[in-house]
């Protein structure tokens, strides 16, 4: 680990002894030093620091101030140096890791530099959670999508169609090839409905009866004619068959506006 450091604070007896004292920690490289909250903002805007080592009371703009300016989130790892007690309330309320009071022994700046490290650590270990969180997610996500075809390839003599899943309206059982119906036309494919309907994201078809599924993004109306049977309108004004089982499947459904 490697922190780059900034000190701020108007006293320059005060910068030297807090430079001497971080010194001994090897994992600190005091990258800048700031007499005023100005430098303080100036440095900030051009460089990527990851500790801060603020005076609060200093000219121009106070410690405060300077992450007034800045903004709190976008601000580096801050503890809050001072000779007076009464800020360290409005020091934790900026998210201040530590707060030191003048003079600064070693033994309490060494604390709050574990304190630093600490948080470092527990900031790098929750972005690599998130990170690996979001990957699982968009490798689960990309592993459903290929789960199921988003194309089907049909053939008709010597000519091949590539028919996308989202076209297809609904699916025919013809003896032993299936029928889809998308863009008005029809396309065979030797495969049975059966073997069709394994291979189908169950989130988009549902099979109405045996020997019809259709896509229910399509599916505009759902009609009953008794207990048993029924029909559902398609977007193209095409009727299908519909039987108790597959007019539960449909209802059951979850996110649909029937």
């Amino acid at each position: 680990m490697r922190l780059k450091t900034v000190i701020a604070d108007d006293e320059p007896l005060a910068r030297e002894r807090l430079k001497l004292l971080l010194a001994s920690d090897p994992e600190v490289e005091v990258v800048a030093e700031c007499r005023n909250g100005n430098e303080v903002v100036s440095t900030l805007k051009k460089a990527q620091i990851d500790l801060l080592l603020l005076d609060i009371q200093m000219p121009g703009k106070d410690g405060f101030s300077v992450i007034e300016e800045i903004g709190l989130p976008h601000m580096p790892r801050t503890v809050f140096v001072t000779a007076h007690n009464e800020y360290a309330v409005g020091a934790f309320d900026v998210h201040a890791i530590d707060y030191l009071v003048k003079p600064i022994e070693q033994k309490r700046l060494d604390a709050a530099l574990a304190r630093v490290k600490q948080r470092i650590r527990l900031d790098e270990a929750f972005a690599t959670r998130e990170q690996l969180s979001f990957v699982l997610q968009t490798l689960g996500a990309d592993a459903s999508k290929d789960r199921y075809p988003q194309r089907f390839l049909a053939k008709s003599g010597n000519t091949s169609s590539l028919v996308n899943a989202v076209d297809v309206e609904w699916i025919e059982a013809a003896d032993y090839y299936v029928c889809l119906h998308a863009k008005g036309k029809t396309h065979l494919i030797r495969e049975s409905i059966a073997a069709m309907e394994s291979r189908l994201d169950p989130r988009k078809f549902v099979r109405l009866h045996r020997s019809a599924i259709v896509n229910v993004d399509h599916v505009r109306e759902i009609h009953r004619d008794g207990r048993a049977e029924g029909w559902v309108l398609l977007s193209t004004g095409e009727r299908v068959r519909l039987n108790k089982s597959g007019w539960k499947k449909l209802t059951a459904m979850q996110d649909t506006s029937y």
